[in-house]
This record gives C-alpha cells, structure tokens and sequence, in this order.
C-alpha cells in the first residue's frame, strides 16, 4: 500500500474527495453521470453517453456532474451521489482497496462498466531553460543533484498528484525535500498552468498526458519545453501501485521529439453495485455497439477497443453483473 511522505498531503487528499462529494449532493436524477469540468475529454464522454442512453431511458433521464476527478469520483459512487463516473483504472483499485490516498475511506461497492476507454499518461515536461542549466533531461539525475526544482501540479482530487508524489518517492525525494532544497511544490488549477509555465514560475510540471489536451497542448505552444521521461526507479513505484508502463507521442505535442515513456492510469467507466442490474446492461451495450460515435466525439477516445472492454487489466475492479451479463451475451467473454 502506498503511503504518503506527509500527513498534511493525505489530509487534503481526502478533503479533496469530502469536498466532491457533498458538492455533487443534487436533486435526484435516474442517473448521474460523474465526469470532469465542462471542456475536458471526460466530460465530452458523458455528454456523448448522455445523448446516447437518454433516449433509451427516458428524457430528462439523465445528468452531467461537471467536477470530480480521477480521485473524487470512486468517492462520488461509493456514496451514491452518482450512479455512474470515469475514473482512471489505478485510482478505482485503490478507492476499492481503501489504499492510502483516502486516508481510511473504502469504496467496496464500485463495479465496472467499460475499460479500456482511453490510455490516460502520466508524464513530466520541464522548461529547456531548466534543463539547460542543469546539463541534462535525466530526472533521476536532476532529483539526486538537489538542485532547486519547482514543481508544478494541479489541485489534490487529480490523480495526476498522487501519481507525482509516488514519482518523487520513487526518486527518494519528496515535497518536503524538494522545499527544503530551496524549491517548491505549486498546485494552481488548470486554467492557470500555461500562465505559470509561460511566465517561468515553475521549472518542471507533472500531469496527465492525453492526446489533444487542451492545457498540455496550450503549454507546449505558448513555453519552450522538453518533455521528460520517468526514469526506471520512478516506474517501480508507479507499477507497485496499479499503473502500467508506456509511451506516449512522439507527435502529440509541440516540444516531443521522441516517444516519451509515462505511467497509464487508464479509464474505466464504474457504476456503484446497487445500480440495476438492467439499467447496468443498457449503459454497456449502448457504449459497445455504439464504440465509432464516442470515438469520433473526441481524440482521446480515438483507440477505444470495445473488444477489450472487460480485461482484468483494462477495468481494475470486478464487473458490475449487468455488465457481465451483457459480455456474456455478446460473445466477448
């Protein structure tokens, strides 16, 4: 289990999903979807499956919950605030585990839906200022040199944080050393890291590498940087705590030279168990058998392989009975 260099780090991690869910305490709907803020991939998903299952189960049937994230969200079905959500596979094994990003809260009652809906990379760029000053992209070597670093992350409820506090352990750094060290750790929400970034704030930023995202893309035009491989050490931890090695680009955006290896958190789409068992099988057979339109609702999804929807390794938890049902069914399992 994976456990936190800070009491104050778990402490607002689980503010963080305290915060999502009484925020997503709405009026009853048939079903919730959770996603991410209106504009991200996540919630151009549900606003595709809105459109998708609404006339199947009736208008009005539905809503968007634009908050959340790959932490809150699990939180956000375990406690019924919403009756479906994306979450990246790695942060629903550790809601379902109760591992030590929500400090003491458990989520046994989330089931999958779908997997394997997009890679969802962790990767690190940094400034070419940055790393011309320290004579080399290696982060291992830049980590060990206790050089000054200012690192760059978005607010605790990404799973984009934890994944970069596990890369600072994995390192033998963490945000107290790094502060120590005469840097900083700075979290600033999304519309606000190209500015950072642009008017040299910081030297090193950490988040979720997916193809077209908006705010990795707006950085990569608007700041001169290289983007920097996870070294092997780094990867260790990543892999001890359910992401998967891998590679990114080399042509997702302006800066990339090469593929560049990161740590895939994955996505599912997960249900709380006590939704219907019908209502279950409707969601899953829709996304299947209608896999091209999401494909074409957004690039992230553009390598969704409904073939490969229920792999263990592509869903994290255990599937939800309608799920499997529906499967079963279609001669996939």
């Amino acid at each position: 289990m994976f456990e936190f260099t800070s009491q104050r780090i778990r402490q607002m991690m689980a503010a963080a999903v305290v915060t999502a869910i009484s925020a997503t305490a709405l009026s009853a709907q048939d079903i919730r979807i959770g996603a991410m803020r209106e504009g991200s991939s996540w919630y151009i998903f549900a606003a595709t499956l809105e459109q998708m299952i609404e006339p199947i189960l009736g208008d009005n049937s539905v809503e968007i919950i634009a908050r959340g994230g790959g932490v809150a969200n699990p939180m956000v079905v375990q406690t019924g605030k919403a009756e479906i959500a994306l979450s990246n596979v790695a942060s629903a094994v550790w809601a379902a585990n109760g591992d030590d990003v929500y400090q003491g809260m458990k989520a046994p009652d989330i089931r999958a839906l779908v997997g394997g809906l997009n890679d969802v990379y962790v990767g690190v760029m940094a400034t070419k200022a940055f790393v011309e000053k320290q004579g080399t992209t290696d982060l291992a070597e830049i980590v060990a040199s206790g050089a000054p670093i200012r690192v760059l992350i978005k607010p605790v409820g990404s799973s984009a944080v934890p994944v970069a506090y596990m890369i600072m352990e994995g390192l033998g750094t963490s945000p107290e050393q790094i502060k120590a060290n005469g840097g900083d750790i700075i979290q600033v929400d999304t519309g606000q890291i190209a500015d950072q970034m642009r008017n040299g704030n910081a030297d090193i930023y950490i988040d979720t590498m997916i193809k077209g995202h908006p705010a990795i893309t707006e950085v990569a035009l608007t700041s001169d940087v290289t983007f920097l491989d996870i070294p092997q050490p780094a990867m260790d931890v990543l892999e001890a705590h359910g992401l998967r090695p891998g590679s990114y680009g080399p042509d997702w955006y302006k800066g990339q030279t090469s593929a560049t290896t990161g740590a895939n958190l994955g996505t599912v789409l997960i249900a709380n168990a006590s939704l219907d068992e019908q209502t279950a099988y409707l969601i899953t057979k829709t996304i299947i058998e209608n896999a091209d339109a999401l494909k074409a609702s957004h690039g992230a999804w553009a390598s969704f392989d409904p073939a490969q929807a229920m792999l263990p390794a592509n869903v994290g938890i255990e599937l939800h009975p309608g799920a499997l049902r529906y499967y079963e069914e279609a001669g996939l399992m």
